[in-house]
């Protein structure tokens, strides 16, 4: 800001606030009033530039972020490296440049010509397989955010045959750029669409789990030593595409990850059954595994039908495997998209089959016992998993229309996630510039969504925070994070390393913020 230039309305009541937190924190030990005093500069300076675009970016993409919860590793990977992977298999796009197929094909519909020779045709090719063309409303034909988004999987899927170690790599890179520390990404073995096949098309209802239980489990037994090597292969393609352990290694190193096995709910209740099992003893074998989720389209009609016997199947999953932590795709609904019926009581049913985070959660006002459901996620401290860029665009639901402020005001935990960054063309710095653009959040606010995602991460170990509150340490680490005591209790647990991490990335940052500013009287 100028010499000569006013404050804003909103730059003056982020200074008053300042002036408050700093006046109150002369109470407090020296470190204590810095800290406060940094993060107020630090509040005031998100004020000052969130009503311009760039250096609002700029901002938020030096800015902590802790952990992504909600990324599925598939749909993390931009069109552009999907293509790159099939160029070099020597593979080619359709006719009508909607996706990627094997070849043999004549050069004009090359992919490792296009980029080269046909730059407009390749250009039409990435949008066919994101959303880009759609949310720039220059698509080929008149399809929905929801139809767009979920045919894109299907085109790029033959380019991604063996390639997940170079999807790990890219984002262990993305997060790594955009703040994150920690990635819970959804993986299944790749060996487990194979066990998943032989389910068989046979009806089954609730009755019949615990026999199918029997009979699939020793079908499966023998291939989860397979099924662990296939992720030792992944993590060490990974790593070597980044030079892990060498004097090259890339700074995406640093990102910690786990892994979330996943059902899939689109299919025959016996296939269905099959790769929830697979993910249950796969998170119970592998402890890279901290927990299992539920994928494809809630809105699929198969998936609607079968709901309720999908939560008995993890009610009955769950008593088999107590150690195995639970999230579920729930309520990524909106009207218009699925009958009113049909978004009554998905977050509540899946909280009653075990579910300790619910993904999106968009539907949560349209459930018969919204209050209940919301009171009950505050008190046993079930977060919501919110990804902002994929409900506006596969749902329409954005802005004050979003439930995140109705989370938020009934006391419910909420992290923010990508979702399936790539294919929305987005990331996690989007995901907090559409937080405080499109849901009013501040600094504070964004701050404590950080400290959140790896509260509620699934990560093991005890948290660094007394009772579940961030910013209250526990007894060995209340005095000092750098301290014999809590350098013990850090020793002991990966996911109180992790927070701790976390609080000094927030120190350097909120110390440094003078980088972020014009020199005076320019």
């Amino acid at each position: 800001m100028s010499r000569n230039e006013r404050p804003s309305g909103a730059r003056l009541r982020a200074l008053a606030v300042a002036g408050v937190a700093m006046a109150s924190a002369w109470l407090a030990p020296a470190s204590a009033r810095a800290d406060a005093a940094s993060e107020a500069a630090a509040s005031a300076m998100l004020d000052e530039v969130s009503g311009n675009a760039a250096r609002l970016r700029m901002f938020l993409q030096a800015m902590p972020k802790g952990g992504d919860l909600h990324n599925h590793l598939g749909g993390s990977v931009y069109a552009e490296d999907f293509l790159e992977a099939a160029a070099q298999k020597g593979m080619c796009t359709d006719a009508g440049i909607t996706r990627i197929v094997p070849g043999p094909c004549g050069d004009d519909l090359k992919i490792a010509k296009l980029a080269a020779d046909r730059p407009f045709v390749f250009a039409r090719l990435v949008d066919a397989l994101s959303t880009r063309g759609y949310q720039r409303g220059v698509g080929a034909d008149e399809v929905s955010g929801h139809t767009q988004f979920f045919r894109s999987f299907a085109r790029f899927g033959p380019a991604s045959a063996g390639e997940n170690g170079r999807w790990l790599a890219l984002a262990r890179q993305s997060a790594q750029r955009n703040g994150v520390s920690y990635l819970e990404l959804m993986l299944d073995p790749p060996g487990l669409a194979g066990f998943a096949g032989g389910a068989g098309a046979g009806p089954i209802d609730e009755s019949g789990i615990a026999a199918l239980y029997e009979a699939d489990s020793a079908e499966l037994a023998p291939m989860l030593d397979g099924f662990v090597r296939q992720v030792d292969g992944i993590e060490a393609a990974a790593n070597a595409r980044l030079s892990c352990g060498s004097t090259q290694a890339d700074p995406a190193c640093g990102v910690a990850v786990h892994y979330l096995a996943y059902g899939l709910r689109g299919f025959a209740p016996r296939m269905v059954f099959r790769t929830l099992l697979a993910s249950f003893a796969m998170a119970h074998r592998d402890p890279r595994f901290v927990g299992v989720n539920i994928v494809m389209p809630e809105d699929d009609p198969v998936a609607l039908r079968d709901y309720r016997l999908h939560m008995a199947m993890f009610r009955f999953l769950e008593a088999k495997y107590p150690d195995v932590k639970v999230t579920m795709h729930a309520g990524e609904l909106a009207l218009g998209l699925v009958p009113p019926e049909d978004m009554a009581d998905h977050i509540a049913r899946a909280i009653d089959s075990g579910a300790r985070r619910i993904g999106h959660g968009t539907a949560i006002a349209y459930e018969d016992k919204a209050p209940e459901t919301l009171a009950r996620m505050a008190r046993e401290g079930i977060a919501v998993e919110v990804n902002l860029t994929s409900n506006a665009v596969i749902l329409g639901v954005q802005g004050g229309e979003h439930p995140l402020a109705l989370y938020r005001s009934m006391g419910v935990p909420v992290v923010l996630s990508t979702d399936d960054e790539g294919v929305l063309r987005s990331d996690m710095t989007n995901e907090y510039r559409r937080a405080v653009t499109g849901q009013g959040l501040g600094y504070a606010g964004l701050k404590g969504l950080a400290r959140a995602s790896l509260e509620y991460a699934f990560v093991p170990g005890a948290s660094l925070w007394r009772a579940g509150k961030p910013g209250t340490a526990v007894a060995p680490c209340a005095a000092s994070l750098t301290g014999k005591r809590c350098k013990s209790f850090l020793a002991s647990s990966e996911k109180a390393r992790l927070q701790a991490d976390l609080e000094g990335r927030f120190d350097r940052f909120e110390h440094t913020l003078g980088r972020f500013t014009h020199p005076q009287g320019s």
